[in-house]
């Protein structure tokens, strides 16, 4: 059996980062990944140019049961300094809009960057090695197909059940229960909402149109753009409603943000009284949308000879337009999983279990999920800093 002081489960974002950490305090470390490759879900994002961080990374843009238990991590290692890495790195970046910054070029960048920090402090990093087993005794004993390995510290960064395909799995939350560790609810988190019935009827022929809005759920409000697809709405400002959105509930959307819908109706009816509303429409929103919505709300007349109260129910629509989606798209389509590891039963400075020393939790495996945009690679960043400082 090898012998490691850290021994890190999850070669992505949150274990890379943590083993660099741990790695710079002259800890001998090992990376065990069970894919073929290093940083998978880093190479898929941004679309293809990783969102790697957001310079709003405030706490209340983060959601979990303990709203507070993020500060500390993202107080001690901030996005400031995550671009001073990527700036060491020679790697150029922009901000694309609402803070979401990205590489110029290829998020490979990102990984090559992260496994040079790995290599120039002495990481070792084993790839297609599936842990069997870990017990502890006065180390934990990591079992893997590839032989067995200890350590002092191990730190669990397999992240959380979001897209499967790219080898995501509930490894770390399973782990943690056997050490003892409570988890909160989880599902799918910045995720395309799907719909049923009457809605799903109008959705499906729209699908592709897309639209800004501003979409909302409860008390939170995100404008951004909206796409119909052949099962619901996606698109970020959908995917970020997502996430505060629950079984049963509703969402609603505001078509025209910033502009009275009623009265551009009423003006126009005034003013171009032989036009057809959907042409009427058409100069306010996507043309297959005005189509759809005028062939659904209103009478097939000229818009001169269409009562006011019916424009103003198309306007209060247009502004308010409420909708119950069936449920989403689920962890294959999902960017996060929410949800997790419960942070009562982690210190929220060291990121280890409180009542398993040497046992630390980080990432999208711990109940902490941003909002789309770069939040949670920078929760990732923030907490394997945390965790590779104490391990």
């Amino acid at each position: 059996m090898q012998d490691f002081d850290v021994v890190v489960i999850g070669a992505g974002a949150a274990g890379l980062m943590a083993a660099i950490r741990a790695g710079q305090r002259g800890r001998r470390v090992l990376v065990l990944e069970h894919t073929e490759a290093p940083g998978q879900k880093i190479l898929i994002s941004g679309g293809g140019r990783c969102n790697f961080t957001n310079l709003g990374c405030v706490p209340d843009r983060f959601l979990s049961q303990n709203p507070h238990f993020a500060r500390s991590a993202l107080a001690r290692y901030t996005q400031h300094d995550f671009c001073a890495l990527v700036q060491k790195h020679r790697i150029a970046f922009h901000e694309k809009t609402l803070g979401q910054l990205f590489c110029d070029g290829s998020a490979r960048q990102i990984v090559a960057m992260l496994l040079a920090e790995c290599g120039a402090v002495g990481v070792e990093l084993r790839v297609s090695h599936r842990v069997t087993d870990i017990t502890r005794a006065d180390r934990f004993r990591i079992a893997t197909d590839h032989g067995a390995f200890g350590a002092a510290s191990l730190v669990l960064a397999t992240g959380g059940l979001s897209i499967p395909k790219m080898g995501a799995t509930g490894f770390a939350h399973d782990l943690a229960q056997r050490f003892g560790l409570a988890l909160t609810e989880i599902r799918p988190g910045l995720v395309p909402l799907a719909f049923s019935g009457d809605a799903l009827e109008l959705m499906r022929p729209l699908s592709g149109v897309a639209l800004e809005t501003v979409a909302r759920c409860g008390k939170a409000s995100f404008p951004e753009a909206m796409l119909f697809t052949h099962r619901g709405l996606s698109g970020p400002a959908i995917l970020q409603a997502s996430s505060y959105w629950r079984e049963g509930a509703t969402i609603t959307l505001d078509l025209l943000p910033d502009r009275d819908a009623a009265a551009l109706l009423l003006d126009a009816k005034r003013a171009r009284p032989k036009q057809e509303p959907k042409t009427v429409l058409a100069a306010l929103l996507p043309q297959r949308l005005a189509q759809a919505l005028a062939e659904r709300h209103l009478p097939p007349r000229v818009i001169g000879e269409i009562g006011d109260s019916d424009l103003r129910k198309l306007g209060a629509l247009l502004k308010a337009w409420t909708l119950k989606p069936s449920g989403t798209e689920g962890y294959a389509k999902a960017e996060v999983t929410l949800g997790g590891v419960d942070t009562a039963g982690l210190d929220q400075r060291t990121m280890m279990a409180k009542a398993v020393p040497g046992l630390f939790v980080i990432g999208e495996a711990v109940d902490v999920t941003g909002w789309l945009g770069g939040y949670n690679f920078q929760w990732a960043w923030s907490s394997g800093w945390a965790a590779g400082e104490a391990a």
